[in-house]
């Protein structure tokens, strides 16, 4: 499944977007932010066949949404893969090592809270 994301695209395996689906199923439908990222997600994806010669058809307001031109920058992010305009992925990518650092305490932080809920 082809999924668009804040600033670029998601390719996930079926038995992966099932899982999403899942989660964004669970959420409730009363909560309005809940809403509007379930429509988000469920406007903006779309099947992803490919082709004979291993290739996938963007569609185009998928292709607009993200920027994507003729280059794009894909990466492989554990259960998906990541399509992104290339001075969108240097602009992002740059963010992330320059906070680094923070990311990296503010998820262990957030890890080791989790961990304490479920002892």
């Amino acid at each position: 499944m082809l999924v668009n994301q804040k600033d670029h695209l998601a390719l996930f395996p079926a038995e992966e977007w099932a899982k999403e689906e899942q989660v964004l199923l669970e959420m409730s439908r009363m909560d309005p932010d809940a809403q509007r990222l379930r429509r988000f997600y469920a406007t903006g994806s779309t099947p992803c066949p490919i082709d004979t010669q291993g290739r996938i058809l963007v569609p185009a307001f998928l292709r607009d949404h993200a920027g994507l031109e003729k280059n794009v920058v894909v990466a492989g992010v554990l259960e998906r893969v990541e399509i992104w305009s290339p001075s969108r992925f240097e602009e992002s990518h740059g963010a992330t090592v320059c906070g680094l650092e923070d990311i990296q305490r503010s998820v262990d932080t957030r890890q080791s809270a989790d961990r304490g809920r479920r002892t």
